[in-house]
C-alpha cells in the first residue's frame, strides 16, 4: 500500500489527531485549530478541512474493511430508519441501518423516500453485510415494499418503541449539523455521514457494560488502533 502521508510535512500522528477530533466530536474547524494550538501545533482551520477531506474517507474505509473481515457486527437484528436533512432549503433523506448493538452498518442519502430509494439502500447494506434475521423499521410503506421484493418481508417487525436504537443513532449527526450550520450539498452529507459512522463505531466502547478498568483498557486499545490506520 502506498504511503498516503508521503508528501506531507506534518507528522501522521498530528493529522490523525486533527481528523479524529473533528469527526468524533461536535467541533468546528476553528475549534480544532484552537485546541491544536494549545498543544503547540500551529495550523489553520483550512488545513484541518483539507486533512479531513483527504484522510477521513481513507480512515473510514480501513475501519470498515477490518470490521467486515473480523465480523465486528451482528446480523441478528437490523434497525432501519430515515431522518430529514435540509440542504439549501431542499429536503433530503438520510437512511441508516444499525445492528442490535448500536453499530452503524450503512448510511445512505437520497432525494426521495419511496420504494426505489429504500430498495437501493437495502441492497447496498446487504451486499456488504449479508441478510439479517430480523429487520425492525417504522411503518413507512416503502420498507415493506422493498423487503417484499428482496424476499425478506416475513422478517420485518414494526412497533412504537422497537426502533429507538436507529433513531438514537441520528443524534451525533444532528449535533454536527448544528455545529456546521447545516450541510451544503448532498455529496458532502453522504461523505460525512459515512465517515462519522465508521469513526463512531471504532470508538463505541459501550462503557455502561464494563467496569472502569475494562473501559480504560478498551479505550486505550481503540486509540492504539486508530494511530495505526493507514500506517
Amino acid at each position: 500500500m502506498r504511503n498516503p502521508f508521503k508528501y506531507f510535512k506534518t507528522s501522521p500522528e498530528i493529522i490523525r489527531l486533527a481528523v479524529m477530533m473533528y469527526i468524533r466530536f461536535p467541533l468546528s474547524l476553528r475549534n480544532v485549530e484552537d485546541l491544536l494550538h494549545e498543544r503547540g501545533i500551529d495550523i489553520t482551520h483550512e488545513t484541518v478541512r483539507f486533512w479531513w477531506n483527504r484522510f477521513g474517507p481513507l480512515f473510514a474505509k480501513s475501519i470498515r474493511k477490518r470490521r467486515v473481515e473480523n465480523r465486528f457486527y451482528s446480523n441478528w437484528a437490523w434497525h432501519l430508519d430515515e431522518v430529514f436533512v435540509k440542504i439549501n432549503g431542499e429536503l433530503h433523506y438520510l437512511w441508516r441501518a444499525v445492528d442490535h448493538e448500536g453499530e452503524v452498518l450503512e448510511a445512505y442519502v437520497t432525494k426521495t423516500r419511496n420504494r426505489k430509494a429504500a430498495l437501493k439502500f437495502l441492497r447496498k447494506a446487504m451486499k456488504r453485510y449479508g441478510r439479517p434475521e430480523v429487520v425492525v423499521t417504522d411503518k413507512l410503506p416503502s420498507y415493506r415494499s422493498a423487503l417484499r421484493e428482496l424476499g425478506n418481508s416475513s422478517r420485518q417487525e414494526t412497533g412504537r418503541w422497537l426502533n429507538n436504537r436507529a433513531e438514537n443513532s441520528h443524534q451525533p449527526l444532528r449535533r454536527r449539523e448544528k455545529t456546521m450550520t447545516r450541510f451544503r450539498s448532498m455529496r458532502s452529507l453522504q461523505k460525512f455521514a459515512a465517515v462519522q459512522s465508521s469513526v463512531l463505531n471504532h470508538f463505541n466502547l459501550e462503557r455502561h457494560f464494563y467496569r472502569r478498568e475494562e473501559f480504560k483498557e478498551n479505550r486505550t486499545q481503540a486509540l492504539a488502533a486508530w494511530r495505526q490506520l493507514a500506517a
